[in-house]
């Protein structure tokens, strides 16, 4: 079958929130996009990952003119706080200067999806074996097959990598082209998806590890729980799920049906330059953050308003600058903010558990923690990682 080949400005290799928020920027300041991703749309738009928009996702679509993607299932930030030994330790945020939303992404990217859509966006799923060609020339081309089997090929000026971790677009990049930072925890979470509505809400410390019970809807709620790197989904029956979150919490939790249960490994990861010639990297398929920091949806929207700007100033005016600083310009931020999640994690999980870094970490988590209660300057601080604004 004859290959058919295409022209725009751009191809957003990836459908998730980095490449959706993207497609909607360029296509509102009059620049041809396409987004090409390999799922069906209803996988795309039911893939569970993170759920927290911080003030500085929320601000920044309501400053491009989308706030109406933040409709629907998202809820207002409310402060959980912390439970220590099982006593409750809210921490105030200053919620004069917190926008921030619990928003599932699926919800997120369907929203995202709807108005790239009704606004003319030209987003094709399911389409498979992309291959980014000619990524160091003026003109890159980026061929795929689609839903029919059609051998497609599209030429470009900019390709923009979003498809995560694991997506064609950074193993394109020659090994040599690219330096890998990366840290392993000594733990991972097992990760739940509960049909219950979130009660309590916020962060356990125990003795027994680390539990998190998240909103993600009204009926909805994520928990996590703190285990061995080796363990499996098959060890955590639901009656030892329950148990062992009421144990860590110290108070009753709901319970329910358990729709989804997996073992998530908990990490750091940057690559430095997060480009290589007309090939851009964004969110996950340049850096990961721990789930601890809920600072993943942060760093993929820090980067993709950093590029949108970047490409709409060299395609409108002729500019390359913004472009050639991308990395630059991500990177600082980036490593700010895995410093921040590098923290948080290591802190919230060695002050309850010995069984990783001793009694003696324990007691300085400890101490780190209780500076967030008691220094205005460190609560400070806190608050503005956490709604990403610092």
């Amino acid at each position: 079958m004859a290959e058919t080949r295409e022209h725009t400005a751009v191809v957003i290799v990836g459908a998730g929130v980095a490449g959706l928020t993207l497609g909607n920027f360029l296509l509102r300041n009059g620049i041809d996009c396409t987004v090409l991703e390999k799922h069906p749309r209803a996988y795309v738009e039911q893939r569970q990952r993170a759920g927290t928009i911080d003030t500085f996702g929320v601000r920044m679509f309501r400053e491009w003119g989308l706030e109406e993607v933040l409709e629907g299932d998202p809820i207002p930030h409310r402060e959980g706080g912390f439970y220590i030994d099982g006593q409750a330790m809210p921490i105030d945020v200053d919620d004069d200067d917190n926008d921030s939303l619990y928003c599932p992404q699926q919800t997120l990217v369907r929203n995202l999806t709807d108005v790239f859509l009704r606004d003319g966006g030209d987003l094709r799923y399911e389409a498979v074996d992309v291959a980014l060609e000619d990524i160091t020339g003026e003109h890159p081309v980026v061929r795929y097959q689609d839903a029919d089997g059609t051998a497609k090929a599209i030429d470009c000026d900019v390709i923009a990598g979003c498809d995560g971790f694991h997506g064609v677009s950074r193993r394109t990049i020659p090994a040599s082209a690219l330096t890998e930072y990366s840290h392993a925890y000594g733990y991972s979470w097992l990760s739940v998806l509960a049909a219950v509505p979130t009660n309590p809400s916020g962060m356990a410390i125990h003795s027994l590890g680390l539990a998190g019970m998240i909103p993600r809807g009204p009926h909805a709620s994520r928990v996590y729980l703190q285990c061995a790197v080796d363990d499996t989904p098959e060890q955590w029956p639901d009656e030892r799920i329950w148990s062992q979150l009421e144990a860590r919490f110290g108070t009753p939790v709901s319970t329910g049906e358990i729709i989804d249960k997996r073992i998530v490994p908990l990490r750091s990861v940057v690559f430095d330059p997060m480009s290589h010639g007309n090939l851009y990297l964004l969110g996950d398929a340049a850096h990961i953050v721990p789930p601890m920091s809920a600072k993943g949806i942060h760093l993929a929207l820090h980067d993709t308003e950093i590029f949108a700007r970047a490409v709409i100033r060299q395609l409108k005016e002729g500019d390359r600058s913004l472009l050639d600083s991308y990395s630059e310009t991500c990177l600082p931020h980036i490593w700010n903010y895995q410093a921040f999640a590098t923290w948080i994690t290591d802190t919230m999980h060695n002050a309850g558990f010995t069984g990783y870094e001793g009694e003696f970490r324990k007691q300085v988590a400890r101490a780190e923690l209780q500076r967030q209660f008691t220094s205005d300057a460190a609560n400070k601080l806190f608050s503005e990682l956490t709604a990403g604004t610092n």
